[in-house]
């Protein structure tokens, strides 16, 4: 499914990553299911940058890292997609996974923007001191869509254990 407007209902774009924590995925799923509408899977690689937006083709981007961006990637890639459509599966829903570059919160907020998307779905920082320190440093993705993007934001707490 192209990033821009389409025939059809619109989208929820849901922020995805390696290791996140299953909520996330599940509820955007199970809320696109129930919405009837499709969904895509945003994965955002930082270790890139946006060097020209073009919403009918992939984002150009340049590496920070060239020798090993392809590899790490193309691999990222195939987990998340595995992970997706184990998650998916049986729901029938259409999906699909874009990898984006740059700064996750604003990336996502473009794609969900020039998707026409009906919501944004993220999850919060992962518990712990090192995912704190880099929230402080970096900043939450939840937290600048929140005060920067139009569209309403599901925010999707991890479970407790």
């Amino acid at each position: 499914m192209p990033a821009e407007p389409v025939n059809g209902p619109p989208p929820l774009v849901v922020g995805v990553l390696p290791g996140q924590h299953p909520e996330v995925l599940q509820t955007a799923a199970t809320l696109a299911k129930r919405l009837a509408v499709p969904l895509i899977c945003a994965y955002v690689d930082e270790a890139s940058y946006l060097v020209e937006w073009d919403p009918a083709r992939s984002a150009h981007r340049l590496s920070l890292h060239p020798d090993a961006d392809d590899t790490r990637i193309r691999a990222t890639t195939q987990e998340l997609h595995s992970v997706i459509e184990a998650c998916c599966a049986g729901l029938g829903i259409d999906w699909t996974l874009r990898t984006l570059a740059g700064d996750p919160a604003r990336a996502i907020g473009r794609l969900a923007t020039d998707a026409q998307a009906l919501m944004i779905v993220v999850g919060t920082p992962e518990r712990g001191i090192g995912h704190r320190i880099s929230a402080a440093l970096n900043g939450s993705v939840a937290a600048w869509l929140s005060h920067h993007q139009e569209r309403p934001i599901l925010i999707v707490p991890a479970e407790r254990k």
